[in-house]
Order: C-alpha cells, then structure tokens, then sequence
C-alpha cells in the first residue's frame, strides 16, 4: 500500500507540475501579446485615429478573452483532479489520498503557490483592465451623434476574468482570513452557470436581515452577563447560578441548530421569522421575571431564546444564495457583525442602569435588558416581514436529463452527510483535533465572561458598570486582533505555526489567572483575562481558516455540514463551563476561581499535546 500511496502520489504531483507549467507558459506569451499592444497603443496616442482605437481594443479583448480561457483550463483540470483522487481513494478504501488538492495547495513549497499568488494573472487582468478603459476614455473624445453608443465603464470580459481568478485562487488577505472565521462551507469551484443561479437567488436587503440576526442575536447572549448574579440573587438564587441563567440559551442552542440547519433546506424565512417570535417572546419572559419573582420563569426566558438561535440559517444563506464573487465579503460581515454584537450586549447593559415602574412592570438594570431587547426583536421581526425575499428554489431542483453514469455515480460517492454520526464518520484525525481545539477555546472564553461579575464583584467590588466596559472593551479587541492575523501575521508564518503558538499563548493567559499565594489585583486579573482571551480570538481565527480547507468537501452542504458541528462543538462547550461555574459555586466563591480554571488548563494541555501529533498535517 505505501508503494501505492507513493506512486500516486508522484503521479499526481507531476500531473500539477504540467498544468502550473502550462499556465505560466501561457501567461508568458499573453504577456508578449500585450507588450505588442502597448506597442502600437504608444504609437497611436501621438495620431489617434477612432479605427485603430476599435481594432486595439479589439486586440485587448482578445487577449482576455485568452486568458478567461486559460482560467477555465486550469479549473477544470483542478476540479478533475479531484475527481480522480476521491475516486482512487474509494477504489482501494485508503483515504491517504483525501485533501491532497487542498493540503497541497496550502504546503509552503507548494507548486500550486505559482497559482495562487496570481502575481502574473494579476498584471495580466490589470493590463487588460487599464488599457481597455484608457481606450474608452480615448475613442469618447472623437465620438458623434453618429456614433454607436458608449460601452459601460467596465468591459465584460474584465468582470467575467475577475470572477474566474476569484474562484480559483486563494488569497491570504484579512477579508478572506476573516470568510474562513466564519467557516461557511463551500463545495468544489462552481462552474459560470451556477453563478448565474446564484445572481438569480441573491438580494441585498435579505442578506442585510441576515446580518442584523446575527448583530442581534450576540448583543441578545452577552447583554445579561454583567448583571445575571445579581438578577439571580434578587430571586433567592447564589450569585453562582448565573451560569445556569447564561448557560440555559446554550443549552437550547445545541437543538435549535440542527432544526434551523433542517428548516433551512426548504426555507430561509419562516425560520427567521420563528426566530425572532421565539426570541422576543423568550426576552418578556426574562424581563416579566422579576415582578413575579420567579426563577424558573428567567431560566425558561433564556431556553426560549437559546431556541431562536438561527445562526445555522445565517451561514446556510451567505453559503446558498450569496454570489461567490461577494461572498467573502458577506462572509467577513457574519465575523464583523457578530464581534460587534459581542462587544456591544455588555456595553448596552452598562447603560441601562436606570430604575423605575410603569404600573406593576419593573424597570431596572436586571430587566431592561430583557425589555431592550423584546424590542428590538419585534422592530426586527416587521422588517423582515416587508422586506425579505424568499430565494427562488426551482433551479436546485432541476437535474440535468442528460448526466452520464459516471456523473451519477460521482455524485453517490459525494452525497451529504445525513446525520451526525455519518457526518463524525467524514472527520479526520486532524480535524477532529481542530474541533477539539475548538471546543477548548470556547470553554476558555466562556469561563472568562460568565464568571466575570462574580468574580470581579469578590476580589475587587467592582460594580455591574465596570464589569460592563471590561466585557465590552474585550469585545473590541475582536476586530483589530483580526485585521493584525488577517493582515500582516498570516503572511508571515504558517497557520498551523500561528495555532500552536496562539494554543499555548491561552495556556499561559490561563496559569496567570489562578490565585495561588499572593493577593488577586486588578492588573493581574485584566492582564492574563486579555492575554487568554486576545490569543483564543487569534486561535479560533486560525482553526477556522484550516478546519475550512481540509474539511470533507460532502460537509459543505445539507442539514449535517461543517458549519453546524463547529457550532456544536462551541456550543456544547459553553454549556458545560456554564455548568462548571455553577457546580464550582457550592464550594464557596473564593474557590470558584481556581476551581472554574484547572478543566480550562487541563483541555488547553491536552489540545496542545493533540496539535502536535498531528501537527505535520495541519497545511
């Protein structure tokens, strides 16, 4: 078998070779075509003449139209490949060969960076791009009213080169750094028909209402933390329950996604809207709370609002009805809104620090939050109804009548994955390290948030204000953090470099907040929360962007997709550090601290050891 594995594997190396040697034959001569052009477009700016104008830009056309030509061989050579490997991979039932595209592409002294880069591509497409429009700019100042008329500003071929490097290509830029954080899944290049499904599904206002879920869904999760123990205490509960209060919308939340992520496969907005009822409903109820002095009201507030999480329907919809040609940028945004949620749900509740009653209604800075919100979600909740639209799903359902046998079984071997189990089953070793990974910087940041204002409160007696500018000034730090990896610290190191290194920069953010011999400070208690929950940003940044390559391409789709096992994975973490403050909480406050932190060291160990192992395979 390894003879096997080898054989192929150069093979398959030497087939990339050819087709990354051909492309930069073929760039070489596109660009001696254009050095001709620029020739005679020299020559002609000293007697313009409009004929000569229409036949040089003619020639430029040409040259592009070369190039999209090129674009389209290259891709259908990638998707090709693919095809070969998976079935290679199902003929001798060894998956040594999965991944190999992606792995590949993403090894440092990879062929395929010759591609990718697209330095020669770029100055291809921006030569073409300038000259065209220099051209148009040129022939404008000799037309009549006989003339035929003006061209659009951007020629055609020039928008149709750009969406074929874009989907062939993969840059390290902060836009797509921030895409993969959102791990919305895609399947193999699309071809320039499905783009045009695409346009045909896409509306801007939709996608907007999407967003503005997300915004508020976050604001909705951390507007109760600074203020839950003492909500707890005003009903006769310890200040320590406040992480069964905070925990109870993540305990929902690990069903709702699955039956939002099932929902989303007939509809994208009937769920919203059941979304926003659930959650405006869920809202008044934690609000009505404390006039009727029930506890179990509050936690059944937050169970409805954990049950309206439609997070799995936002990434369905960026990943099913957003054109590949924007959807990085709509992916960035689902990061961008939900980081700006995070930030602003504790800021919101340290303003709300008002106090007084409407008839027998409370409001005070308990239950404003629940009231702030049922608001805002049934403002949201009229938007949606006027203005979203239902994409159109008469083109997913249309099979071509005349795909072969082969295509048919093709598609067998690639079929979504129909349950959790099956789709666990598609998971490598790698990859589940990365969940692993994932889950640990979860518990981590939850540890730090949830029990932030009982903590805080103990050692320093700090007020519900201040806990809400120290939340919400971490929350800001999501962002910047992002465009520094996105940006600069990507294009330096590896990203499996990046996620060893943010992995045990956690670990040491953790060691420094136990309280061992000297008194607990303020500087000591901001310094290691910040430096635990700045590197957790940097390494779910990082995990993401891998876990988004190397996931099986049969998770893309469907109800049981990367998306939502990352999400249950993060979820299910949060529930059991919700509950891990709590169960700390009957051994007194002053134990909670050390006692919420050894499980956050102990896992943070155990993925540093597991990162390790397979470290080698991490590209």
């Amino acid at each position: 078998m390894s003879f096997l594995k080898v054989e192929s594997d150069v093979f398959h190396t030497l087939q990339i070779e050819k087709i990354v040697l051909f492309l930069l034959e073929q760039q070489g001569l596109l660009a001696s075509k254009l050095e001709k052009l620029r020739e005679q477009h020299d020559a002609l700016e000293q007697q313009p003449e409009i004929s000569q104008i229409t036949e040089l830009r003619e020639g430029y056309r040409v040259v592009g139209y070369d190039l999209l030509k090129l674009l389209y061989f290259v891709e259908m050579n990638a998707i090709g490949l693919r095809k070969i490997l998976k079935k290679f991979d199902k003929r001798f039932r060894y998956r040594f060969t999965d991944y190999y595209v992606k792995s590949r592409a993403n090894h440092p002294y990879s062929q395929l960076q010759q591609v990718f880069k697209h330095v020669g591509l770029g100055a291809v497409v921006g030569a073409v791009s300038r000259n065209l429009h220099e051209l148009q700019d040129c022939q404008g100042s000799y037309l009549s009213i006989y003339d035929p008329p003006a061209l659009p500003l951007q020629d055609p071929v020039v928008d149709s080169i750009k969406a074929a490097v874009d989907r062939l290509t993969h840059s390290t830029n902060f836009l797509n750094f921030m895409a993969q954080h959102a791990l919305i899944m895609q399947e193999e290049l699309p071809a320039p028909a499905e783009e045009q499904i695409d346009e045909e599904r896409y509306h801007y206002v939709s996608l907007l209402l999407n967003l503005a879920n997300t915004f508020l869904y976050m604001v909705n999760t951390y507007i109760i933390v600074p203020t839950a123990d003492n909500y707890s205490m005003s009903l006769g509960a310890a200040a320590t329950v406040c992480g069964i209060v905070i925990g109870a919308m993540a305990v929902a939340q690990v069903f709702s996604s699955v039956y939002f992520s099932a929902w989303s496969n007939r509809s994208y907005f009937r769920p919203l809207v059941f979304s926003s009822i659930v959650l405006f409903v869920g809202n008044a109820m934690y609000a009505l709370a404390y006039d009727l002095n029930s506890l179990t009201m509050l936690l059944l507030g937050r169970l409805f609002c954990g049950f309206g999480s439609a997070r799995a329907v936002n990434r369905r919809y960026i990943s099913d009805c957003v054109p590949l040609k924007i959807r990085m940028q709509a992916s960035a945004g689902f990061v961008s809104a939900s980081a700006l949620g995070m930030a602003c749900g504790p800021a919101l509740a340290g303003i709300l620090q008002i106090n007084f009653k409407i008839y027998k209604l409370t409001f005070n800075a308990m239950t404003l939050p629940g009231w702030v919100m049922a608001v805002a979600w049934l403002v949201y909740l009229i938007w949606l109804w006027f203005s979203f639209k239902e994409p159109s799903r008469d083109v997913e359902e249309n099979n071509s009548p005349h795909a072969s046998d082969s295509e048919t079984a093709e598609k067998n071997t690639l079929e979504k994955a129909t349950s959790i189990a099956s789709a666990y089953r598609l998971l490598t070793p790698s990859v589940k390290v990365q969940l692993l990974i994932y889950f640990m910087l979860k518990y981590a940041m939850e540890i730090l948030l949830s029990e932030s204002s009982v903590v805080t409160t103990y050692y320093f007696s700090w007020s519900t204000s201040t806990v809400a500018v120290f939340l919400a000034c971490l929350g800001l730090t999501v962002l910047p953090v992002n465009i520094v990896v996105g940006s600069y610290i990507s294009n330096m190191f590896e990203d499996r470099q990046i996620l060893l290194a943010s992995e045990i920069m956690v670990c040491v953010g953790i060691l420094l907040s136990f309280h061992v011999i000297i008194p607990y400070s303020v500087p000591q208690y901001v310094c290691s929360g910040l430096i635990m929950f700045v590197s957790a940003e940097v390494l779910e940044g990082v995990n993401l962007s891998l876990l988004s390559r190397v996931m099986s391409s049969r998770l893309s789709r469907g109800t049981y997709n990367g998306g939502l096992l990352s999400t249950e994975a993060g979820t299910i973490a949060r529930v059991i550090a919700d509950a891990t403050i709590t169960m700390a909480g009957f051994l007194g406050q002053s134990q909670l601290l050390n006692i919420t932190l050894l499980p956050s060291l102990l896992i943070c160990v155990i993925s540093i050891a597991a990162t390790c192992f397979t470290y080698n395979s991490l590209y």
